[in-house]
């Protein structure tokens, strides 16, 4: 086997492959191959580095060059200057990379990077994801053949539950505790399932994951079936997510040839197979009831628990599910230990997760933290702050079924109990951070769109519930709210909680609930004072020219398609409330800055 001097890592991420981070990887290819440097220079394809925002990326090994919003056109002066000739390109480089004295910093000494710990995500952007024996190369499938070959189903799951590892997916249960349930559950048939339904906005986490190690699960999964006694694991992941389906199937293909998946793993008599199930993009199949429902064959509805999945789950038999998250952080607790895992993190939280920080940040992109990292941390030294030097107004963390954490709380530790105290919940890890121009009414409302869109409809509460709860939100911000209606969405709020059938359904109006709780005075505004006072909710909002910075160029009638700007050339202009349509024209048009929303 050839040995390569220089290794190019390009990201091939869903992010980075949808800017075309392929044409990258044939250009580079193609300009190595006429320059004679193919045989020394290896192109290899990963998976997410992390830094979404700066995508197309690519990394040039040994120098570590981290090369960002990289182009077609720029690859011939990439392997011209630096491959050939060993003239760093300084014009693509991540400034963050550079130091004073213009040598190249190790990525992981960065704002974004120096504080994370890797954990779930050690091999993503690390290594080639179809290539099993990348994986191996890192670890990889060692856990298995310790846990085949040197430990009992019960030293397993008490590695797991002195690891304090809690589930990645949602409301964080002992991930131990689930696998000795199944265990102690009667059965000759018994199933490991993995939830791949990632349906939060603004979550990609686990997409990322399967994208960039699909291994990882594939070996966590079949450790757990020895623990447990299954022989048969599910994957469920949904069809939007065409990257990760493909990798899973390479992944999957590999390991059976190696011996990794199938009869007699391992020489040990013990046997596990992996199929993989498409699911159809409904946010209920994120429910783990409701997932089993759909890989049965029928509508992905939840069903009431008792009994859980551990003693009566998929085909009736028992049943432990996990999501990606949880799975990627098996085989390392495995090699490296229950105490180092639990060496991490908070007393109740152990460990690390994974983020996706979105929304008004400057760094975009995927993060892992211990737990416990304040608020503060992940969105000024990991995001880089807010941008246009605006000022940060909340964050909302648990996607639908998660709440909005105001700004006087962002020195809060990140963890599971924590969260729930401030009417919030960690969820899968979607983390959206808004500035001073979000609309708090207008998040509530967005998150409401999709609880309504998403229900199954299976139980009264959540279908017409969430349905009369976005009505009410839909009053408030067309004008037509009032105090009093205040305390029945609260009300009604409560009651959808407490009768709700699922998880989904409880938590549905906890968006509502904790921007009530601490941005009250947006709701009171929006229904007293008929205004939004970050000017999002169009009804409410007026368009106001500033006599003073007018210069009475006519730039705004001339844009305004319902002609209700006048006045004199050279002199200050009025808008007509009466006839304005709020589409924003005139602002966009004015260059003196002389249009505001009130």
């Amino acid at each position: 086997m050839a040995i390569a001097r220089t290794h190019i890592l390009v990201c091939g991420g869903t992010g980075c492959s949808s800017s075309n981070s392929q044409a990258l990887i044939d250009e580079l290819n193609r300009e190595l191959e006429e320059k004679g440097l193919a045989g020394e220079v290896q192109v290899i394809k990963t998976g997410c580095f992390g830094l979404c925002a700066l995508g197309p990326v690519v990394v040039v090994y040994p120098e570590g060059c981290f090369y960002s919003h990289v182009k077609l056109e720029d690859i011939p002066e990439i392997v011209e200057e630096h491959i050939l000739k060993g003239r760093i390109v300084t014009r693509l480089l991540y400034q963050e990379t550079v130091a004073d004295d213009q040598t190249i910093k190790n990525l992981n000494h960065t704002k974004f990077y120096e504080k994370q710990h890797r954990v779930a995500l050690r091999n993503c952007g690390v290594i080639n994801p179809e290539n099993i024996d990348e994986y191996i190369a890192m670890d990889g499938y060692e856990a298995l053949g310790r846990v085949l070959t040197q430990m009992t189903p019960d030293e397993v799951i008490q590695t797991i539950k002195d690891s304090g590892l809690r589930g990645r997916g949602g409301g964080g249960f002992p991930t131990g505790q689930k696998w000795f349930f199944a265990r102690q559950s009667k059965g000759d048939v018994k199933y490991v399932c993995c939830n791949a339904d990632e349906g939060d906005p603004g979550a990609f986490m686990d997409r990322s994951v399967l994208e960039g190690d699909p291994h990882v699960v594939l070996e966590a999964m079949t450790i757990a079936g020895y623990a447990i006694g299954a022989h048969q694991g599910y994957i469920y992941v949904r069809a939007e997510y065409p990257i990760a389906i493909h990798r899973l199937q390479i992944a999957i293909k590999q390991a059976r040839e190696y011996g990794f998946l199938g009869n007699d793993i391992f020489g040990t008599g013990f046997a596990f197979d992996i199929e993989l199930r498409l699911g159809s993009g409904a946010f209920v199949c994120g429910e783990e009831t409701a997932l089993m429902t759909s890989i049965e064959g029928h509508r992905g509805e939840p069903r009431p628990r008792p009994p859980f999945p551990a003693v009566k789950g998929l085909f009736g038999v028992p049943t432990i599910l996990n999501n990606v998250e949880t799975w990627a952080n098996i085989p390392r607790i495995i090699l490296n230990g229950a105490d180092w895992f639990a060496g991490m993190g908070t007393e109740r939280s152990k460990g690390t997760k994974v983020f996706c920080l979105v929304g008004k940040i400057n760094n975009t992109g995927l993060v892992e933290i211990p737990m416990g990292t304040t608020l503060r941390e992940i969105v000024e030294d990991i995001g880089g702050g807010i941008p246009n030097g605006k000022k940060f107004k909340a964050a909302q963390t648990g996607g639908p079924s998660g709440g909005c954490i105001p700004a006087s709380l962002i020195d809060t530790p990140i963890d599971y109990d924590n969260l729930v105290a401030i009417g919030s919940m960690m969820g899968s890890g979607g983390l959206i951070v808004m500035d001073e121009d979000t609309c708090m009414v207008d998040i509530a409302k967005f998150f409401l769109e999709f609880t309504v869109d998403e229900s199954c409809g299976k139980c009264t509460p959540c279908r017409i519930g969430t349905r009369r709860l976005l009505e009410m939100l839909e009053l408030i911000t067309s004008g037509n709210g009032t105090p009093e209606l205040l305390k029945e969405m609260e009300e009604l709020c409560y009651y959808i909680k407490a009768n709700s059938l699922c998880a989904l359904g409880q938590s549905a109006p906890n968006p509502v609930l904790s921007t009530l709780h601490y941005f009250r005075d947006e709701y009171e505004a929006h229904c007293i004072e008929k205004r939004c006072p970050a000017g999002v909710c169009k009804r409410l909002v007026h368009y106001v020219i500033e006599e003073d910075k007018c210069k009475g160029c006519t730039a705004c009638a001339r844009a305004c398609p319902v002609n209700a700007i006048s006045g004199e050339v050279r002199k200050p202009h009025q808008i007509d409330t009466r006839k304005c349509i709020k589409c924003g024209a005139c602002m966009e048009t004015c260059r003196f800055n002389a249009i505001v929303k009130r």
